[in-house]
């Protein structure tokens, strides 16, 4: 058998140990069993480290996890601004190009009035206040010193086209621009023409 304490071999019948002098009180049985109360106390010792083990895992495995999911939570957040900052940036930016559109659709210069006629003669006709333009054009019977289209308003503003003794027989235009708070009167003169035209346009 051997010794409870030092474990060495000794006599069956043995009372003391000869190594360590330890009171051996009874044989194998009692040796075997004290043996066997080691392997049991090395079980549980084996078995507590064990558990202590498997609940540090877990508490970093939990940590982990949280760590994780509100690293996923702040980027969530992020892109979720990133997306508001560009839809809000789209939103002004699609109602200025609008904005724009209509501000540019709002005026434009609009015919109010178109005369035409030939030969020789004139006639008077009235433009109404605002900003206007007077687009006159007018092609001559043959090249006389006296072929011509004037116009002449009650506001000083006139235009006109002529052609001399030696002048091309082609087609002249003119044109005139201004604004007025009332009603305007021009005078259409016109001689010897194959053709002529006065457009009116209001910016509105």
């Amino acid at each position: 058998m051997f010794c409870p304490k030092c474990g060495k071999a000794i006599k069956d019948d043995a009372k003391f140990c000869k190594y360590c002098g330890t009171q051996v009180s009874k044989n194998n049985q009692s040796v075997n069993v004290n043996s066997d109360t080691s392997s049991d106390s090395k079980s549980n010792n084996n078995t507590k480290i064990l558990a202590v083990a498997i609940v540090v895992a877990a508490i970093v495995l939990v940590a982990l996890v949280f760590a994780a999911l509100s690293l996923t939570s702040d980027n969530s957040g992020d892109d979720a601004k990133a997306v508001e900052a560009n839809n809000e940036s789209s939103v002004v930016v699609t109602s200025s190009s609008s904005q724009s559109s209509s501000a540019s659709a709002e005026k434009s210069w609009v015919s109010v009035g178109s005369f035409s006629g030939s030969g020789s003669g004139s006639q008077t006709i009235s433009v109404p206040s605002g900003e206007i333009r007077i687009d006159i054009s007018a092609f001559p019977i043959k090249n006389y010193a006296t072929n011509h289209l004037y116009l002449t308003g009650s506001n000083g503003e006139s235009a006109g086209v002529d052609w001399g003794s030696t002048s091309a027989v082609a087609s002249r235009s003119d044109s005139v621009s201004f604004t007025s708070s009332s009603t305007t009167t021009f005078t259409i003169d016109y001689y010897e023409t194959e053709s002529w035209s006065v457009e009116v346009y209001r910016y509105q």
